[in-house]
């Protein structure tokens, strides 16, 4: 039997994380001084109806290495022996050397264990892990073996397109993903910042004035690069206005030929502390490694 760990950064929703039975390692969250673990002690909606009356901007912590030996141990309990933990990007976040940790205290616990183990480093933050994640567990409801799921991760982990806007660029300038520079610039001209993963971690590949021209842009991009047979969902994330997510949703379906389940689920507490109010984003697989960046972006559009 197949157990599916991950830390809370996944951003699936909870009625996912049941269906698939996926237990999840929490990071936490500093409030002012009070810490809270990431979706047990605090919600998004609750989080996101407090952000803007906060006096200091939240940080993270990631989960500890016994959270991820706590969920291992507590998995073979309930009879798994094949565990699989795929947590966000190693280059944005501590949490998969916590989980690497982790098995490797496991190891010496039990050494005469047969239980197999593995972790994987996604590449990817928020719904993009989370792209895995339900990927493996919906290869698993259908027959998949354990080796089978981890060569897919391990494959295709890095052709998890992400493509994420914010609404207020000071949570992308206290996270060091803008220059000062760029910050006065964008609010001048009301330009939305658009990012990608890249090398692991975060990049700015577009700026869109306004909220139509972004949805565009995700659109445009997903029908350049979808690979039409690995894309069997796409996930649509967003932080505290659904109905972004729900219009992003709907232009798929009416300017594509996509035709699988398109998720809309809530960007978690974590997350949420890096991008703001406002965010949305979008997740599927894409063809090879087509580039992507300001100058590649800025030349398309004055071909257009």
């Amino acid at each position: 039997m197949i157990k599916i760990i991950a830390d809370s950064t996944c951003d699936l929703s909870n009625a996912v994380l049941e269906q698939y039975d996926i237990s999840l390692a929490p990071l936490t969250i500093n409030i002012e001084g009070k810490i809270y673990k990431d979706r047990v002690d605090i919600q998004p909606d609750t989080f996101y109806g407090m952000m803007e009356g906060l006096s200091e901007h939240p940080t993270t912590g990631m989960p500890s290495p016994m959270e991820f030996l706590n969920l291992m141990e507590t998995a073979i309990k309930d009879g798994y022996n094949e565990i699989l933990c795929i947590c966000m990007s190693s280059g944005t976040s501590g949490s998969y050397q916590s989980a690497i940790i982790a098995e490797e205290y496991f190891n010496e616990k039990y050494p005469d264990s047969t239980v197999k183990i593995h972790v994987v480093d996604s590449k990817s933050m928020s719904h993009g892990s989370g792209w895995l994640i339900l990927k493996s567990a919906m290869m698993r409801e259908n027959g998949a073996s354990f080796e089978e799921i981890v060569e897919f991760n391990e494959t295709y982990k890095t052709n998890v397109k992400h493509f994420l806007s914010v609404d207020d660029l000071d949570h992308l300038l206290r996270s060091g993903r803008l220059t000062n520079a760029s910050a006065f610039i964008g609010k001048i001209l009301r330009l939305k910042p658009i990012m990608t993963m890249r090398k692991g971690k975060g990049a700015i590949v577009a700026k869109e004035r306004g909220q139509k021209r972004v949805l565009s842009y995700y659109v445009e991009e997903f029908i350049h690069r979808n690979d039409i047979d690995r894309t069997d969902f796409i996930i649509i994330g967003y932080t505290s206005d659904i109905k972004v997510a729900e219009n992003l949703k709907l232009k798929i379906q009416n300017e594509t030929d996509f035709s699988g389940e398109i998720y809309i689920m809530q960007m978690g507490v974590s997350v949420g502390t890096h991008v703001g109010l406002g965010a949305v984003s979008m997740y599927f697989i894409e063809k090879g490694h087509i580039k992507d960046g300001l100058v590649r972006n800025k030349v398309r559009d004055l071909i257009k």
